[in-house]
């Protein structure tokens, strides 16, 4: 089942690091994965031993090779494939970016978010500020005019 050598770009994919080949093969033309700390095109061979580093923003995942597939495996059988020796202080920039609610959008474009929404509908709502429909209808322009 397993060979020697295996791409890097199916290998990706096989581990379930990737959801797709295609992605994989981007991550690598673009320097997100490197081996052994040098950049590698999609076709590069990849054997046991070797320690990847996958860029997935804001973090860096690192995987020990374990077996070189490339075909696809079902989840339970992962342990086998990788070892995952990422940093554990990467791990926790993941948390404190979780954290901080930062959002990879431009403020003030797109749709807003159910929190700017709120604040939208806090905003427009009278009642909020205390003020009462009764209280403007007391208050005719007209006759102050």
């Amino acid at each position: 089942m397993a060979n020697d050598t295996a791409r890097i770009d199916k290998w990706l994919w096989a581990s379930r690091i990737f959801k797709t080949r295609s992605i994989a093969a981007n991550a690598c033309k673009n320097n997100r994965v490197t081996i052994n700390g040098v950049g590698v095109k999609p076709s590069h061979m990849i054997k046991a031993g070797d320690t990847i580093n996958v860029k997935k923003p804001p973090i860096t995942f690192s995987f020990k090779v374990l077996q070189c597939i490339e075909q696809r495996v079902g989840a339970k059988l992962i342990p086998q494939i990788y070892e995952n020796v990422t940093d554990p202080k990467q791990y926790e920039i993941l948390e404190m970016s979780r954290i901080s609610g930062f959002v990879d959008r431009a403020r003030g474009t797109g749709r807003p978010t159910k929190k700017e929404r709120r604040s939208l509908d806090a905003f427009i709502e009278p009642a909020v500020f205390g003020f009462e429909d009764d209280e403007f209808d007391d208050f005719d322009t007209e006759d102050n005019i």
